[in-house]
């Protein structure tokens, strides 16, 4: 373990900055500052609801006052109310802080226009104004659809993320996109809006359903793959240990992770130059979601299929060798997720691309990996060469492209 860290920490400097660290038995409270000015906020980092909590209301009344007599909303879903919204929602009421709570069904179904504004509803029946806070506990759907609803509830209130799914923790509670889905496009509405602070608590993931915990792995392994091969290199001598969610090395996995994605949102908060590197696998992902009706994978699962397919559109395109997808799908296959592409038609997925949100007029933008732990964003990819790849993805072979 130490041997990585001296290796990562000299590998590629990131723009963060680490507020304490503070021991905790064996292991130690971990913190990142997402760096963005006036909007700046932390990430914490442990095992320990009571931890978390302490730093929580040290950094809320530091940047909101007393909380004392404070209006909160805590949204989540069935699921994780079951598991954990008791001890959250006690937390708050010992800071003096007066609760209600919206409970929506779990899955990306409730990322919609309709479910917000149950929401809206919610906090007014509450009467949150604009001094009181909203809570996101759950997984990505409830970190966008709660942070959409707090960037809009009376033109913007504060919120914090309490993301329990590796997924989200790793990925969507970190940067600020909230967002809710359009019946043509996965996220199409939505804004910048950043959080009061992150939450994360590592034991949540211990009951995570193993489909669940495989999509976040996804993201995690997307880290490494855009912005450092020796975190890769090190989530490949690590994976078993990942997959029986040792939390020593969780902790470890997380905190790098999200040193990554803080210091490119850091250095890019609204995706106008080097953020759009977070969206690899992407472009070909959420088309997949979408000509799937976003329920027969998985987020991750999605991101998996779809970083094979466009390390294809970039070897066929001469930027990296078929060892190198070889190595990309190991280690997504050993991490429980899929790597070839379904049974949909080609011009359709491709379809479903030019509706994506990260395009530059007609022209589908994509990330590609240009060498190990390195991409690069394209805009002048040849659609005949994308519908050649995704041929490739589904049939995992590669030879009857060789004259390209």
């Amino acid at each position: 373990m130490l041997a990585y860290i001296s290796s990562f920490l000299t590998f590629q400097p990131c723009n963060y900055t680490i507020l304490e660290i503070k021991s905790v038995g064996m292991r130690a409270l971990k913190s990142i500052w997402v760096d963005l000015a006036e909007k700046s906020y932390p990430i914490f980092l442990d095992d320990n609801w009571n931890t978390l909590f302490e730093k929580a209301r040290a950094c809320l009344e530091n940047r909101q006052g007393s909380l004392k007599g404070r209006k909160m909303l805590i949204i989540t879903d069935e699921n994780v109310h079951e598991l954990y919204h008791k001890a959250v929602k006690e937390a708050f009421e010992t800071w003096g802080m007066v609760t209600a709570t919206a409970v929506v069904p779990p899955g990306e179904a409730s990322k919609s226009l309709q479910q917000a504004e149950e929401l809206y509803t919610k906090a007014l029946e509450a009467g949150l104004d604009r001094h009181s806070l909203i809570a996101a506990l759950g997984g990505g759907v409830i970190g966008d659809l709660a942070g959409f609803t707090a960037s809009t509830y009376m033109r913007g209130i504060p919120f914090i993320q309490i993301p329990t799914s590796l997924l989200a923790q790793v990925d969507s509670s970190i940067g600020g996109k909230v967002a809710v889905n359009h019946p043509m496009a996965k996220n199409i509405i939505g804004s910048f809006y950043q959080p009061e602070c992150v939450l994360i608590n590592v034991s949540t993931l211990r009951t995570l359903p193993g489909r669940e915990y495989s999509s976040g792995m996804a993201e995690l392994i997307k880290h490494g793959i855009i912005r450092d091969e020796a975190f890769l290199a090190w989530l490949e001598s690590s994976q078993e240990s990942l997959v029986l969610r040792n939390a020593e090395v969780l902790i470890q996995a997380i905190h790098r992770s999200c040193e990554i994605k803080a210091d490119v949102v850091a250095k890019d908060e609204k995706e106008t130059g080097i953020r759009a590197v977070l969206n690899f696998g992407h472009t070909v992902g959420h088309a997949i979601e979408a000509a799937t009706g976003y329920g027969t994978y998985t987020h991750g699962e999605a991101v998996s299929i779809g970083m094979i397919a466009e390390a294809y559109i970039a070897q066929l395109s001469g930027f990296i060798s078929p060892d190198y997808i070889s190595r990309i799908s190991k280690i997504l296959s050993r991490a429980g997720l899929p790597t070839v592409m379904p049974d949909l038609n080609s011009q359709e997925l491709l379809n479903w691309m030019q509706h994506d949100k990260k395009n530059v007029g007609s022209r589908i933008v994509f990330v590609l990996p240009v060498a190990p732990g390195k991409v690069k964003v394209f805009r002048d990819i040849d659609t005949k060469l994308v519908l050649k790849a995704l041929d490739a993805a589904r049939n995992e072979i590669l030879n009857k492209y060789a004259d390209i």
